[in-house]
């Protein structure tokens, strides 16, 4: 099939996906085979697909065959979606990118992924993520490094790396992550997309694999609001479920909503938004200016748009700070990590803990983490430190919401990163913010903020991204704020690698084979070493 004949998957969305299958223009099927299309022809340039689902084409048909049944469409019917490498699915490994675990198979799709499958997804296949979920290059001993589409030279931030940028160069329509730190909201920042961390609860983590109990959340990755919404509403209908405590004590009410209903009920003329000075420099390095002019550019354009902006002096949401003091990391992984390797429905080909996976040569740590994984090993959930730094969080809590209920707040925004995404080879993915609404459950949606100024590497610049905090439970009022952000603003624009993709012959019937490209991981990155 040409894709541009009947149906063009590049920039194509739910709405779009949807028109064409209902109004029976083209199949699932061939939708389904324009998508692979373009992951053949521009993945080997980025690597960010780790595998595809080999039961894709027969879905493909089993959908179109139901439509020809009379069945109803769901709210997902046809849209192909790309995984994070640490759902469990039933068609595909579930590695988290580890070589160590390459053999990991789950009998059951995590309940997320169900959730994608009742409203009518597609599951392409599954993205290069860092590994373990545990930085933001989407470097993996089993994935290789992922690059960013807009700037081969850089890393497309992470851990949900991989999601970024197939969601960014059109390879599926949207993509699911993770986000223990930053994860769902850097990827969407260094590719020009929209994600959602949502309010701690709101969407059950059951068959992903995990980081920390605490801290841990999933979400969706896309090209434009109505999206997030839609696919929001999807992943949070679900109900309690007992398999995931911190969804136990949620209002059902709360998972009844469709966020995409209300997208325009909203104006950004009257809103109160606390504007984040802890995260701005008095003197800015090179790869902090684009950034900070790009934030200035924005709060510009919302005082003209009749937003009030406050500003948030306070130090004590200064990320750095944060950080070092009250994340949690360190003390759950090896506890969550060894209750997730014992669960009966991943079988036993794989290590069965902590220790045994990283005993293994079969892992990439990054240099900057050694520490942590050394000490993740011995630290645990009953130490008086980690007590401390549960008070402290609970603390923030109170403070933040505080400072919402003193300024009278509709939300708080601040750039996703201080600098530009970083370089292949670097230390780590530094001077990111998402720490705040990791550790106090808060939801934050991220969007386009604007690009640096174009060059050899970057022919369209490289992305930028700006979150938008707000109380909890507070998603629906997050996404009508990114909506009207997004209108008035219209920074959002493809990479021009994605443009390769349009121009492919078409689809030869037979799956192909993804072998991700591991010959360019850094030599920054040892293998299988802590030392």
């Amino acid at each position: 099939m040409q894709p541009t004949l009947d149906f063009d998957p590049f920039e194509a969305t739910i709405h779009t996906v949807r028109e064409a299958i209902c109004s029976r223009k083209v199949t699932c099927r061939q939708i389904t085979e324009a998508f692979l299309a373009r992951i053949v022809a521009i993945n080997p340039i980025i690597n960010a697909v780790i595998c595809l689902n080999p039961k894709v084409l027969e879905e493909a048909d089993a959908i179109d065959d139901a439509l020809a049944d009379g069945h109803n469409p769901g709210a997902l019917v046809g849209v192909p979606v790309l995984l994070k490498d640490n759902f469990n699915t039933i068609n595909m490994k579930t590695t988290g990118g580890c070589r160590a675990l390459k053999d990991l198979q789950a009998s059951d799709d995590a309940k997320v992924v169900k959730l994608l499958k009742n409203a009518g997804a597609v599951i392409l296949g599954k993205a290069n993520m860092h590994e373990m979920a545990l930085e933001g290059l989407s470097v993996s001993s089993l994935g290789g490094q992922t690059l960013n589409p807009y700037d081969l030279t850089r890393t497309p931030g992470g851990s949900s790396g991989g999601s970024g940028a197939a969601v960014a160069a059109s390879l599926c329509v949207f993509a699911t992550g993770t986000d223990t730190v930053n994860s769902l909201r850097s990827p969407a920042s260094a590719n020009s997309l929209f994600s959602c961390r949502p309010t701690y609860g709101l969407i059950s983590r059951d068959g992903v694999i995990p980081v920390s109990y605490t801290q841990d959340t999933v979400g969706p990755i896309t090209r434009c609001v109505k999206d997030l919404a839609t696919v929001l509403s999807v992943m949070a209908g679900a109900g309690p479920d007992d398999n995931d405590p911190a969804t136990m004590t949620i209002d059902r009410s709360r998972r009844s909503i469709d966020y995409a209903r209300n997208l325009t009920q909203s104006k950004l003329k009257g809103l109160r938004l606390g504007m984040l000075e802890a995260v701005l420099s008095s003197s800015p390095t090179p790869e902090e200016i684009p950034v900070q002019q790009a934030f200035e550019k924005t709060i510009t354009s919302f005082k003209e748009a009749g937003a009030v902006i406050i500003r948030v002096t306070s130090r004590q949401y200064f990320a750095p700070k944060l950080l070092a003091t009250l994340d949690t990391q360190r003390h759950e992984y090896r506890e969550v990590l060894d209750a997730y390797l014992a669960r009966p429905d991943i079988g036993t080909t794989h290590p069965k803990d902590f220790a045994e996976l990283y005993a293994s040569n079969d892992y990439l740590v990054i240099p900057a983490q050694y520490e942590y994984i050394k000490s993740a090993h011995a630290a645990s959930t009953s130490d008086e430190s980690y007590k401390t730094k549960k008070a402290g969080i609970s603390q923030l809590k109170s403070s933040l919401l505080d400072t919402f209920n003193k300024l009278n707040l509709d939300a708080i925004i601040y750039p996703q990163q201080k600098c530009l995404p970083v370089k292949v080879g670097s230390p780590s993915q530094q001077l990111r913010h998402g720490i705040l609404a990791a550790l106090t459950g808060f939801p934050s949606v991220c969007v386009p903020m604007g690009f640096s100024t174009p060059s050899s590497d970057a022919p369209r610049g490289v992305p930028m991204g700006m979150e938008i905090l707000g109380r909890p439970w507070s998603e629906e009022k997050l996404l009508q704020i990114a909506y009207q952000v997004e209108q008035l603003t219209s920074v959002r624009r493809s990479p021009a690698i994605a443009e390769v993709g349009r121009q492919v012959d078409g689809f030869s019937g037979e799956l192909p084979e993804i072998i991700p490209d591991i010959r360019y991981i850094s030599h920054a990155y040892p293998q299988g070493v802590l030392q």
